[in-house]
């Protein structure tokens, strides 16, 4: 930008149409070090951010607002294997977000955060978590430690966000605080986790791009519609066989598939096949046991379960 060239950007225009909190979030993206680029693009980009870690908000608000951390929380030891892989890896961030705050570095903040966001949380934790929120009895163990993870997420993201996004953490503190401001508040305290069960989850990331990669082949074809129409055979060698195993029927929720198994063999691969069985109008997993209380022709025994039973039993995801 130059002012004698006439190609400024009046901030008062940008807050007028797109708000203040972009104005923040662009100058907390910006490496100050260095020459401050802004443009429509730029602007734009960090319009698309913002929106990433909006939309994250909104999803972690909207599936805890029937959890009451005095009443529902479950304890660390208690909680699935994929919720405590979460807020391991929540700890791991806030480590590295404290660090950056304590010298000034605002911009890698932001950019790990839009990175949390985007990946960790909305391109696995939350994809994955979907089934279990929406189809398990609402105060089962498997619902209440996902709402438990969610709800410690959500405090963690706040006071993270809030030196850049003010009004927005703010504006949701309203929901979820219990003091006036979340400007009075310290950082939580997030368990670690260990060492091994990082290394697991991180490698099981791994492995779900890679058969997401392969339904997606298999998807192009016609021959499947979508993931939950997929059954897939996973070879592996032994150390990844194992891990997969370790999953046993909680498996397929990893993959968000109707089912998936794992057989040793000399190096990864995905077989996908579309599933024989019927849809389930409720969970929309295909499944052989569709229709198996005739009082309930159109729902699976699972669902069935968790509506008029005691509910299927999740360990893992």
């Amino acid at each position: 930008m130059s002012k004698s060239l006439g190609n400024t950007v009046a901030p008062q225009d940008v807050s007028s149409k797109m708000g203040a909190e972009i104005i923040r979030l662009w100058v907390a993206s910006t490496d100050y070090s260095g020459d401050l680029g802004i443009d429509d693009k730029i602007l734009a980009r960090v319009v698309d951010a913002y929106r990433r870690i909006r939309n994250t908000l909104r999803f972690l608000l909207a599936n805890t607002s029937d959890f009451d951390a005095s009443k529902d929380a479950v304890a660390y030891g208690e909680m699935l294997e994929i919720d405590q892989f979460a807020l391991a890896r929540s700890a791991q961030l806030q480590q590295e977000i404290l660090a950056h705050y304590k010298v000034y570095e605002f911009h890698p903040v932001v950019a790990k955060l839009q990175l949390f966001c985007s990946e960790d949380l909305g391109g696995f934790y939350l994809d994955v978590l979907k089934d279990r929120l929406y189809t398990s009895a609402p105060k089962s163990l498997a619902r209440r430690s996902a709402q438990t993870a969610l709800y410690q997420i959500t405090q963690a993201l706040l006071r993270w966000m809030s030196p850049f996004l003010s009004f927005t953490a703010e504006e949701a503190w309203k929901i979820v605080g219990h003091s006036e401001s979340i400007f009075l508040e310290k950082f939580t305290e997030l368990p670690a986790g260990d060492e091994g069960l990082l290394a697991k989850w991180t490698r099981l990331c791994e492995i779900r791009n890679q058969v997401n990669k392969d339904i997606e082949v298999v998807r192009t074809t016609g021959a499947v519609g979508s993931s939950l129409q997929a059954e897939v055979t996973l070879t592996a060698e032994p150390e990844d066989l194992a891990l997969l195993q370790s999953l046993k029927d909680d498996l397929k929720f990893v993959f968000t598939t109707s089912a998936a198994t794992a057989v040793a063999g000399d190096a990864l691969s995905t077989t996908v096949k579309a599933s024989e069985h019927a849809k389930c109008e409720r969970c929309w997993h295909y499944r052989e046991d569709v229709g198996v209380n005739p009082e309930h022709p159109s729902i699976c025994g699972r669902c069935d379960s968790n509506l008029h039973g005691t509910g299927e039993v999740r360990t893992k995801a």
